[in-house]
């Protein structure tokens, strides 16, 4: 049986047409507090660290969400920026909160134990970002547990 000439360079054409450049894998980002400042007026400065968790690069603009402190009531966690952070790779953004009162006292507490003293804390929300391969900009959800200490010798400052 014979096939007719045109059909092997139509398959390979087609064949070659499905490959195509490859999608690069996108995953939500991790976020975490890289390190926490008591500002003099009593509001806390926030050094946030996103962790791109995709195979290509993200353009992030901003993080929406709440700051929670042991099990207390959960404050507003909010920042804008720009920010282009490769794959696999992290980068850090700076955020102001105001704390309750009892989250101000959890801390002071922690700080009053020393390098022996540690505070749970937890992040969740939305980052915006565009992946690389994207055209438009969407939300990914991030939820991170993790806890805080007094660094030793620098007064009001906690990673």
């Amino acid at each position: 049986m014979r096939l007719p000439r045109w059909i092997a360079p139509a398959v390979l054409a087609l064949g070659l047409v499905a490959c195509g450049p490859p999608r690069k894998s996108v995953f939500p980002p991790a976020v975490s507090i890289q390190q926490l400042q008591v500002q003099p007026g009593g509001g806390w400065h926030l050094t946030v660290r996103i962790q791109n968790n995709s195979y290509g690069e993200m353009d992030f603009t901003s993080l929406e969400g709440t700051l929670q402190v042991a099990q207390l009531e959960p404050v507003r966690l909010h920042g804008t920026f720009k920010r282009d952070i490769p794959a696999l790779s992290g980068d850090v953004v700076d955020i102001d909160v105001l704390p309750t009162s009892q989250m101000t006292a959890a801390l002071a507490a922690v700080a009053a134990k020393g390098s022996a003293g540690s505070l749970a804390y937890r992040v969740s929300g939305t980052a915006r970002a565009k992946p690389e391969q994207e055209k438009q900009a969407r939300d990914f959800d991030f939820s991170g547990n993790d806890w805080l200490s007094p660094v030793p010798g620098i007064p009001g400052t906690f990673r």
